[in-house]
């Protein structure tokens, strides 16, 4: 691995550090605008509860003991019925951090986003916490984050966790689209935390998986010399056309999240498309290490693909055509495309048994994340739904 300009990015550490730490003072505000904007001072103390519904001893990031324990955000943090936003703590080794981003949906008119026919998660009133599936499986030898210290995003804002703007789609239906403040204060949270961390893992399912490379990027900010690896779980068919990116950016505030990156500062905002975020977080960063996986005819890419207007007929080749785009930026990537119509992997027990012609997937991310050679693996048999 190249050595940094370590100097400037511990300064940018510095300064990352004290704007996102802005977000644990306050997440948002109502006045229809960026929810960026810090409004509403809290306690230093953070309402922590563990798994088992008891309360956790808490410092003014999080709990400190043992378990998943949630923890209750600042008042102004918000899903997007403007209820309560929290996340998930585990501490473990203090030098080792899985940071995941959850997924669960978008939306992008007032039919998708209406609580009557939402294609996304309102809010975490079900939200019990991670599942044991998966990179969440402690207990399997094979898990190569079993022993990482882990803080797990919820994703309740339907905006793929870069929304800064409280948005009114009509029809009574109103959205706070306020998901990069809630995932800036548990990303301030985790670097609270576990100050000293030399490996980081940004990982992210479904919605999570697109917002995943930008949060690599400000994990770099905050953890300037550690190793950071990030896992796109299940989002490398939406294009990075700049009508897409500017008419629904503009629906959740995405300009809002732009980072304030010398590297990036030139660039229009249609540059900061999702196959884009790979790219301007590489050229922050140029250590950065990416991974993505993918299903060739993932049934829920082609849903959301047919809802932009995109032809899902031929999703794989939408996936390759952004991949091979990606790839050929300079950035540092690798690819896992498998067959079938299955979404996500990350947190499920396919990703202890699936082989695409003869390889390991849990082999060939454990090679990934503890920064081994390797390469892209694409099914050879991608035939489409019947």
């Amino acid at each position: 691995m190249t050595v940094r300009g370590r100097s400037t990015r511990r300064f940018q550490a510095i300064v990352a550090l004290l704007v996102v730490g802005l977000a644990l003072v306050g997440c948002g505000s109502d006045d229809g605008g960026s929810e960026k904007t810090a409004t509403t001072a809290t306690s230093a103390t953070s309402n922590v509860t563990g798994a088992s519904g008891g309360s956790a001893v808490a410092n003014a990031m999080g709990p400190v003991g043992e378990g998943w324990q949630k923890v209750l955000a600042p008042a102004s943090c918000r899903c997007s019925d403007g209820t309560p936003f929290h996340y998930w703590v585990r501490p473990a080794n203090p030098e080792k951090v899985l940071f995941f981003l959850n997924g669960g949906g978008a939306c992008f008119s007032a039919a998708t986003c209406s609580a009557e026919g939402a294609t996304y998660t309102v809010n975490l009133d079900d939200d019990e916490g991670p599942n044991e599936d998966g990179i969440f499986d402690l207990d399997n030898e094979a898990n190569p984050l079993a022993d990482y210290s882990m803080v797990a995003v919820p994703y309740c804002t339907g905006d793929l966790h870069l929304g800064t703007r409280l948005n009114d789609y009509g029809d009574g239906v109103e959205v706070h689209h306020n998901g990069y403040a809630n995932g800036s204060a548990a990303l301030a949270a985790a670097a609270a935390l576990f100050p000293r961390a030399t490996e980081v893992v940004v990982a992210g399912s479904s919605a999570g998986s697109a917002g995943a490379p930008a949060y690599g990027g400000a994990a770099s900010d905050v953890w300037p010399d550690a190793d950071i690896a990030v896992i796109a779980d299940a989002s490398a068919a939406y294009p990075g056309t700049p009508a897409i990116t500017l008419a629904i950016g503009a629906l959740w505030g995405t300009e809002g999240s732009i980072p304030l990156w010398p590297e990036t500062a030139d660039l229009p905002t249609e540059a900061w498309s999702l196959p884009g975020l790979f790219v301007n977080s590489a050229k922050h960063d140029p250590d950065l290490r990416f991974a993505t996986y993918n299903n060739a005819f993932d049934e829920v890419q082609a849903g959301f693909s047919a809802m932009i207007g995109q032809d899902a007929a031929n999703l794989v080749g939408l996936i390759d055509a952004n991949n091979t785009w990606i790839t050929e930026q300079g950035v540092d990537i690798r690819h896992w495309v498998a067959p079938g119509t299955d979404h996500t992997v990350l947190v499920s027990g396919e990703l202890y048994d699936q082989k695409v012609g003869g390889e390991s997937l849990i082999e060939w991310i454990t090679d990934f994340i503890e920064g081994k050679p390797g390469h892209d693996v694409h099914c050879t048999d991608c035939e489409p739904p019947a």
